[in-house]
């Protein structure tokens, strides 16, 4: 039933908001906007300036079209929920495709201790940015696995489907199929096999644009982007760096797909085996 109201809500928001429809609950919410609220106060009241997203949201508040409170604490919130459900799941099915992939993991690992070698074994923002087989990686399992299969957009003006006679009119709900993309053979060749070169600097150029949208694109890209990968690069360095990971017997494969979850998701749980490097 949950499931049914989001894609209502997706499809119809201005419906669902008469009928009344809530998909998160009360207590969650209320929450959610006390803490927002309370900061905004915070820092209002005691003139506390931090670089963050709140602080830009605080600044459009200022501004001639001013956000609302509730404005804000819904922008917060959408942050988060991009942030963190999708690097969980990113980061799980990375691990699955390591622990699957021996040779993959240990360039990897050998990448992570080269690195912090340089920045006296220090996780920060400069030696994270250096791992760009890390970034290879994260790209290949976003292309195989796209925490969000889908995407909604709403047609601004009519849109004349090139080599075709159809068009696509004017308010018009368009579903893009990520996952479709990301695993079409005409895209990417042999799509089911697990290649962080597809996204090498030599390489990475010829994929077709919009072909690989695993945020999204354009001005309606992922809020939580930059957030969630630097999250999911942080936490894949502090577990590569210390485990080596293998896939566990109570790992079932081939997948089954959770058919009621919007984030991409296997019915039963991924399990691996850690063993500790150091």
């Amino acid at each position: 039933f949950h499931t049914l109201k989001v894609l209502f809500s997706a499809v119809k928001p201005k419906w669902a908001r008469q009928f009344g429809l809530v998909l998160l609950p009360k207590d969650s919410t209320t929450f959610f906007f006390n803490v927002v609220q309370d900061t905004v106060k915070y820092r209002t009241q005691n003139n506390v300036v931090r670089n963050d997203m709140l602080q830009i949201l605080m600044k459009l508040q200022q501004g001639n079209q001013a956000l609302t409170i509730e404005e804000i604490a819904a922008q917060a919130f959408v942050f988060f929920l991009a942030g963190f459900e999708t690097s969980s799941t990113t980061m799980t099915f990375c691990l699955y495709e390591l622990a699957t992939n021996q040779d993959i993991q240990h360039k990897l690992r050998r990448e992570i201790d080269q690195v912090l070698q340089k920045h006296n074994n220090k996780i920060t923002h400069e030696s994270i940015t250096e791992m760009t087989y890390m970034n290879q990686v994260i790209d290949e399992t976003l292309r195989k696995y796209p925490p969000v299969s889908f995407i909604t957009r709403q047609c601004v003006k009519d849109y004349l489907v090139p080599d075709t006679d159809t068009v696509i009119e004017k308010g018009t709900k368009v579903m893009i199929p990520v996952l479709g993309l990301h695993r079409d053979p005409e895209y990417f060749p042999d799509p089911n096999k697990f290649d962080p070169d597809r996204f090498s600097d030599d390489r990475k150029d010829t994929i077709r644009p919009f072909t690989y949208i695993p945020f999204g694109e354009g001005p309606r890209l992922c809020i939580g982007m930059r957030f969630g990968m630097m999250q999911t690069k942080v936490g894949l360095t502090c577990l590569l760096k210390n485990y080596m990971f293998s896939v566990s017997s109570k790992t079932k494969i081939p997948f089954k797909w959770d058919k009621f979850s919007f984030i991409l998701t296997t019915e039963t749980p991924i399990w691996l085996d850690a063993q500790k490097i150091r």
